[in-house]
């Protein structure tokens, strides 16, 4: 129990998740799809936001969370459900592994298809350049640089202004959104720069 609590304490964050229930399992798909395309993760369900302890229905938390691993995510996401009794209450820890076989998709309410990673303490859309990485991850191929003027631009500029978008980027050297995307997700590949994302945008800085 100790082990749990402190857990909670930590507060929710890039692997770490709380939820009050589980209400939908095309909603907590996302959710297991983002841990797989990240670092993994633990989930703890029948726990409020606030880290008190609510308690849960197990049997069918435990059906909408397997539904959602199995039928949801795209390829299946791989889940350990444990139960947990705190304080006379019972919770579920959800262990999500990092995903052998990236990128993870989750199905939305419309039957479409999406990625999604973990930023901070959310799961967010991921962007095409994200995808892109996390497809190069899941295959084993090693990425090769070529270091032309145009990495070197790129490079340059963000040792001056700690960051660019990929509309910066394409003005910058005047290149097309394509070609720019493809040389981004190379050094991010590498771990060269780094991708950040928010709802509202994306941008780059040096690793």
């Amino acid at each position: 129990m100790k082990r749990i609590l402190d857990l909670i304490s930590q507060g929710e964050g890039a692997r770490l998740d709380f939820k009050r229930e589980i209400s939908s399992s095309l909603r907590i798909a996302k959710s297991l799809s983002a841990f797989a395309n990240h670092l993994g993760g633990t989930l703890l369900v029948g726990v409020n936001d606030n880290g008190t302890i609510a308690g849960i229905k197990v049997e069918e938390e435990k059906f909408m969370l397997e539904q959602a691993a199995i039928f949801f995510c795209k390829p299946e996401v791989m889940i350990d459900i444990q139960e947990r009794q705190i304080k006379g209450k019972i919770i579920l820890e959800v262990k999500i592994p990092e995903g052998e076989s990236k990128p993870y998709y989750a199905k939305d309410e419309n039957g479409k298809w999406w990625v999604y990673i973990r930023v901070a303490d959310e799961s967010l859309l991921a962007s095409k350049v994200v995808v892109d990485v996390l497809r190069r991850q899941g295959s084993g191929r090693q990425t090769l640089i070529e270091y032309t003027s145009k990495e070197k631009a790129l490079l340059d500029f963000l040792k001056e202004n700690k960051r660019i978008t990929v509309k910066e980027y394409c003005k910058l050297i005047n290149i097309s959104r394509w070609r720019a995307i493809k040389i981004l997700v190379n050094l991010v590949s590498v771990g060269i720069i780094r991708s950040h994302s928010t709802e509202k945008t994306e941008f780059f800085t040096l690793s």
